[in-house]
This record gives structure tokens, sequence and C-alpha cells, in this order.
């Protein structure tokens, strides 16, 4: 995959230089600038065709993705499935979580161990059970 950096972020500090958070890609759009142009030589500009296939690119190791609404599509799936849970509220994609370290379910957005701890905190269940012992 091919690395864009903003025009003029190896000039200047404020543009990137030595400062890899501030190296984001913005549009060239001067009058006579070369980048926009795309004059031989000059960075690459971003443009449609360099983006590589999902499946190439090893971010599902080959497999199709199941989007995940409800429990229901969650139950569907088998062990060895990739799920990516959809745009849902927060006591939902708790249960979701809950569900999925059950079957032991990979979640691709989502790391199921890491937020149900922060959302025990969050709620005081955690709290709750350990006066409780």
């Amino acid at each position: 995959m091919k690395k864009f950096l903003r025009r003029n972020s190896d000039r200047h500090s404020k543009l990137g230089r030595k400062r890899k958070k501030k190296q984001i890609w913005r549009k060239p759009k001067g009058r006579h600038n070369k980048m926009r142009e795309k004059i031989r030589g000059y960075p690459a500009v971003v443009k449609i065709g360099y983006r590589s296939n999902n499946k190439e690119s090893g971010k599902f190791d080959g497999k199709e993705p199941i989007l995940i609404r409800n429990v229901k599509d969650l139950e569907k799936m088998k062990g060895n499935e990739i799920g990516i849970i959809a745009k849902i509220g927060k006591r939902k994609k708790i249960e979701l979580a809950q569900k999925a370290k059950e079957k032991g379910i990979k979640l691709y957005n989502l790391n199921v161990k890491k937020y149900l701890n922060k959302n025990k905190l969050k709620t005081g269940e955690k709290v709750k059970s350990e006066e409780s012992k």
C-alpha cells in the first residue's frame, strides 16, 4: 500500500516534518501546484485504483465477514467466522459482546474483553460483586 503524504510535509514542521501524526493527507489545491497537475517526479496524489482488496490485504484472512445487527445474527454464526458489529446502541452491544465471548466468536471491530471490562466499571457491576465477597 502506498503512503500518501501532504504536500511540503518534508519541509515544514507544522505539516509533519519529524512528526508522523501531522503527516496526514490533504488534497493539493494550489494554482500552480505540481502535485495537483500530476507532473512526473512529484509525489503521487490519492486516486481511485490505489486501494487493495480486503481479501488480498489480509484484513479478513480470505473470509467474508458477517454483519451483526442482533443476537439472532450472532447465534447463526459458527466459531470460525468473523463478525462485524453494526451501528447499534450500548445495551445491545454489551449483550452481543457477552454472547460472542461465550461462543468464542471473533468480532473485527470490537475488542470484547476490553469493552466488557470498561463497561462493567462504568455501571458499577464489578464493584458490587467485590463487595459481596
